[in-house]
């Protein structure tokens, strides 16, 4: 498995203090994107948090996921979140080590007060001392706010420097990316008012192997939620459900729980097998999000979602038009940018697929848009690194696929045919990977190469010879 050591460094470690009329909640940052280019330690904000304690437990939750390895418990990561500064609200995200769980909390501007946010993405340090401080804050402790270094520090070289080198996993990488593709892809699909939501949380698994006895399903019943054991009309993914323990820190805050996930179709192939979910809790001027793979042991990192958009040169290039619009906005509005652009709106909608492979645009579930951020990360790694999209390159510069008419046929230098055929706009496989997955886990690398191929030619079916792989 590839990866790198990303090298972070903060100008000292992020500290709660006692002053004069409350305490101060210093929040210090990493290198990061603004609008004037990369900065060493960007300033964000600087003003009060309308609800002290319940913005400290929604922090500590994010907080929580980013050091977690729900598959495997035992291994404890070591990731700080990311903030981002849009304007009008913070945002703060994180990814468990392990890959199957994103976290994101949204503080909007009713949870701000006395401070402009400003615009851009870094990390931010969450160390232990600070952890255990932040679970300290009561309900009526004014606490202000600070995300960036303060004017003096600025200007001071000496002091204690906090440099952590974390290891990146390429998978890792990969999953961030896919699970704002997924999240996409999610209806709203059930609500439920802070009793229900409190009752409904409180009674899951909170320990226990994650995943243990396959995927769980969840149908909204009246005002609460109903357990079922398949995936009826309407239901939803509960996959993995200990590994919503991180929203226990904020159940007796929450005012609202939102369930969101994919429209699949009554009867369809993906209705046997798990799926991705996000679980919302709303709180006073604040959203706290978990995203959910749809297996404990399987991260986001192979499900695929955005396969497609990475291999188009047409979605390479509209993505470099996009991003020069983009201006840090906190929802980006598709319809602007295809009048900005001179772009349709679907060729909008694959480029900010693309830009979210990089790192460069989030997905907001509860506004149904996405968002314009730049994680400090080379997340340029994901397409270098991704294997089935590498294969399916290797495929199309040997020469090994070729446009056949109506039915596509397969056929390998050692003998194995495949098929690759057109049904209601997605591209089959014979090959075993296909007859695995169904398409759940993305295209295989032979559609990917066919698809790849037509996207230049005028014929509708593609023939792709491979050298006796199956994937």
């Amino acid at each position: 498995m590839t990866r790198s050591l990303q090298a972070v460094t903060y100008r000292r470690p992020s500290v709660l203090e006692s002053a004069a009329g409350g305490r101060r909640l210093g929040l210090e940052t990493s290198r990061g994107a603004t609008p004037a280019g990369a900065v060493d330690h960007p300033e964000f904000f600087a003003g009060f948090l309308t609800s002290p304690q319940k913005a400290s437990a929604a922090l500590l939750a994010v907080a929580d996921v980013a050091a977690a390895r729900y598959y495997q418990p035992q291994l404890r990561a070591s990731l700080d979140p990311v903030v981002t500064g849009s304007g009008d609200r913070l945002r703060f995200e994180s990814f468990s080590g392990c890959g199957g769980v994103y976290a994101r909390l949204d503080v909007l501007e009713a949870g701000l007060d006395g401070g402009e946010v400003g615009h851009g993405t870094t990390n931010v340090d969450v160390n232990d001392p600070l952890r255990e401080a932040l679970s300290r804050i009561g309900a009526d402790d004014p606490l202000h706010l600070r995300v960036g270094p303060e004017e003096l520090a600025v200007t001071t070289l000496d002091g204690p420097v906090v440099e952590k080198k974390v290891p990146l996993p390429d998978r890792w990488l990969r999953g961030f990316a896919e699970a704002q593709v997924i999240a996409a892809g999610f209806d709203l699909r059930a609500e439920l008012d802070a009793a229900e939501a409190v009752r409904f949380l409180r009674a899951l698994p909170r320990g226990g192997r994650s995943g243990a006895g396959g995927p769980r399903w969840v149908v909204p019943s009246g005002r609460t939620l109903r357990p079922t054991t398949r995936a009826v009309p309407g239901a939803v993914c509960l996959p993995g459900p200990e590994r919503l323990v991180a929203l226990r820190r904020v159940l007796r805050h929450a005012t609202a729980l939102r369930v969101y996930g994919p429209a699949v179709a009554p009867g369809s192939a993906a209705t046997a097998s798990a799926t991705a979910s996000a679980w919302e809790v709303l709180l006073p001027g604040m959203r706290l999000t978990l995203t959910l793979s749809p297996d404990a042991a399987r991260g986001f990192s192979g499900e695929g979602g955005v396969l497609d958009a990475l291999a188009t040169d047409e979605a390479a290039g509209d993505a470099e038009l996009v991003s020069v619009l983009l201006a840090w906005e906190p929802r980006i509005d598709i319809a602007d940018l295809a009048a900005a652009s001179g772009l349709t709106a679907e060729r909008v909608r694959a480029a900010l697929v693309r830009l979210g492979t990089s790192g460069r645009v989030g997905y907001d579930t509860a506004e149904a848009a996405y968002f314009h951020r730049e994680l400090p990360y080379d997340a340029e790694r994901v397409e270098r690194h991704n294997p089935r999209l590498r294969s399916a390159r290797a495929l199309v510069a040997a020469g090994a696929v070729a446009l056949d008419g109506p039915v596509g046929t397969v056929t390998a230098e050692d003998g194995h045919v495949h098929r690759v055929r057109e049904e209601a706009g997605v591209l089959t496989c014979s090959c075993p990977w296909w007859a695995k997955y169904r398409g759940g886990r993305g295209p295989c690398k032979h559609a990917l190469a066919v698809r790849m191929v037509r996207r230049g030619a005028a014929d509708a079916r593609g023939t792709v010879r491979i050298d006796g792989g199956a994937r």
